[in-house]
């Protein structure tokens, strides 16, 4: 029998502040996705893209910086966006990073992985699900909330605690998407999707 092809998936650090905790949460997610066979990992941060601020007219070419991160997610099979809430909302690089493509996000699962205070990052969650929809993406239901993540670091000053709840969460994450990914994956070649 045939071994399945693996899966590639994007796990995208949606914050570029200074002192930002999103690639911590990336690392640690990606390192668990990279245990499983069915999956190859690509890390993309976005404070390395470069993406041009300003979105350009519909007749404009795209600049290198875009069409490079273009093809890495054309390549994914799904995505990963790890998220800070910053005032019930996502951070404007991840929303500009989104705006830039269209045909990359279609057809393809997304787990939204946010953290914050107490909310985990829900609001910001919630906000991601309706623009991810609106690009015909389809969110998985049990992507990851953690909230104060800060509570979650071990004395030794790694994260997360071995008995962090995000520690068995991220298996049901990754079963789920991991599922979703394979699904359409083989919708889009038998049939392409259309809008």
């Amino acid at each position: 029998m045939r071994e399945p092809e693996k899966l590639c998936l994007a796990v995208i650090v949606g914050s570029t502040r200074r002192g930002r905790f999103a690639p911590t949460v990336a690392g640690w997610f990606a390192g668990q996705a990279r245990k499983r066979a069915d999956l190859d990992v690509d890390v993309i941060d976005l404070a390395e893209t470069r993406l041009p601020e300003t979105l350009p007219d519909h007749d404009d070419a795209a600049p290198p910086p875009v069409l490079a991160l273009g093809a890495r997610l054309a390549a994914a099979d799904a995505f990963a966006v790890v998220t800070p809430e910053y005032n019930h909302g996502y951070p404007a690089p991840l929303k500009t990073a989104i705006d830039w493509y269209y045909e990359e996000w279609k057809a393809k699962p997304v787990a939204i992985v946010s953290y914050g205070r107490e909310s985990g990052g829900r609001h910001a969650a919630a906000q991601l699900t309706e623009v991810f929809t609106e690009l015909h993406a389809v969110t998985i239901r049990d992507g990851m909330t953690l909230a104060c993540y800060w509570e979650d670091f071990a004395a030794d000053g790694s994260w997360p605690k071995a008995a962090a709840e995000c520690t068995t969460a991220v298996t049901t994450t990754l079963d789920q998407l991991s599922w979703w990914a394979r699904a359409l994956r083989e919708a889009r070649r038998k049939h392409p999707y259309t809008t």
